[in-house]
């Protein structure tokens, strides 16, 4: 591991004469955004919170995180390989895959570093706020069946999943590539999606197939699948042993990224000011609302603060397990600066944390939203 977590400081060394040295992806920063963060804000995208009242996040809303380019893929030409440790390897078209079993499920996908930016010092990375999440409703082969399909050898281990988008991250050229374990991989309800809310994948969410996880933040959910690989000894690939780990320092070979936390989001109640965001609200009776999800345990309660007073929000039953659930409370909002708040538990006992636990790479942050508001 430390060979690997080398590769991180591999674009901190001495550029070449007329060449500019870059920032180092996830090095604390206590200034202001970068010119590279915010070209990274440009081409990735987060879901605005008024969109939280749609129970299903249309496409063009829907957080998007690419690493890479967007691959330009012929559907007609392309194919998906499934070799490795099986009895037999495959080879599918799109036509193939869409004759074949599917199953459709609504899916909640939060990117593993949602909240980075307001960690401080803050990990320089894709600057995001609270946005980076979505739903949608998942289209596709459950990967359940095409391994069972291929054979899977009693000795495997892990399942790799390639992408077609390719690049260099921290020095390293790699295709995105990301591994399951295989009891993971075998589950019934991960999808290998060829529909987004009744339609084509578009081209920035994967087209013409993506590989769907319920539960594990959005790395896990690789687009462009072009291969998938049954293994017998752990995947070592650079998104799964240097990036998505929870890690104190540059040095220290962390945990790997998994399992979505609990947390919930607040609809901002009001209109914004244009620049600061800031709420304004009418006085009288409000309806605050909002959505909660973990990919480890139901939700099972969600507070709301007004004012550092916390009560009880209703919770809506989710349309599936690995779905957002609806929440409101009414307020009678009094003239004056208010601070809202949201939390919520899931049925692990966890609870969102008042305040963010600080990490290297700035991943798994789930404390609690605060808006801020002024009631006319």
């Amino acid at each position: 591991m430390p060979k690997q977590m080398s590769r991180h400081s591999s674009i901190l060394k001495t550029p070449r004469p007329g060449r500019k040295l870059t920032p180092h992806p996830g090095e604390p920063s206590h200034g202001p955004l970068t010119a590279e963060e915010l070209q990274l804000a440009a081409r990735n995208h987060s879901m605005p919170l008024e969109a939280l009242r749609h129970d299903t996040t249309p496409p063009g809303l829907h957080y998007l995180l690419n690493h890479f380019d967007i691959p330009f893929i012929d559907a007609e030409q392309w194919h998906l390989r499934i070799n490795g440790a099986v009895q037999r390897s495959l080879e599918l078209n799109l036509k193939a895959l869409r004759r074949s079993p599917r199953i459709s499920m609504p899916v909640t996908l939060e990117c593993a570093g949602n909240g980075r930016s307001l960690l401080r010092p803050r990990p320089l990375s894709q600057p995001w706020r609270l946005e980076a999440v979505g739903t949608a409703v998942w289209t596709g082969v459950p990967l359940a069946y095409l391994l069972a399909q291929a054979g899977v050898e009693d000795d495997a281990v892990e399942v790799v999943f390639t992408g077609a988008d390719g690049g260099i991250q921290g020095g390293v050229r790699q295709q995105y590539a990301r591994s399951l374990p295989i009891a993971e991989a075998l589950r019934p309800d991960i999808v290998l999606a060829y529909r987004m809310n009744g339609n084509d994948l578009p081209p920035q969410h994967g087209y013409p197939l993506r590989l769907v996880v319920p539960g594990w933040y959005g790395m896990a959910s690789v687009k462009w699948l072009s291969s998938i690989k049954v293994l017998t000894t752990p995947f070592d690939g650079f998104q799964q042993a240097v990036a998505y780990r929870y890690q104190q320092d540059a040095d220290d070979a962390g945990i790997p990224v998994t399992w979505i936390k609990v947390r919930s989001l607040m609809v901002p109640p009001g209109v914004p000011d244009f620049f600061t965001r800031n709420r304004i609200v009418p006085a009288g009776p409000v309806l605050l609302t909002g959505r909660a999800w973990s990919g480890e345990g139901a939700v099972q309660r969600v507070e709301v603060g007004i004012d550092g007073k916390w009560a009880t929000a209703q919770l809506k039953h989710p349309p599936a397990p690995f779905a957002w659930c609806a929440w409101s409370i009414p307020w009678v909002a009094d003239p004056g600066e208010h601070e809202l708040a949201c939390r919520a538990r899931d049925a692990t006992g966890a609870t969102q944390p008042l305040e963010q636990v600080w990490n290297y790479q700035g991943m798994g942050n789930n404390a609690v939203q605060r808006v801020q508001v002024t009631v006319e």
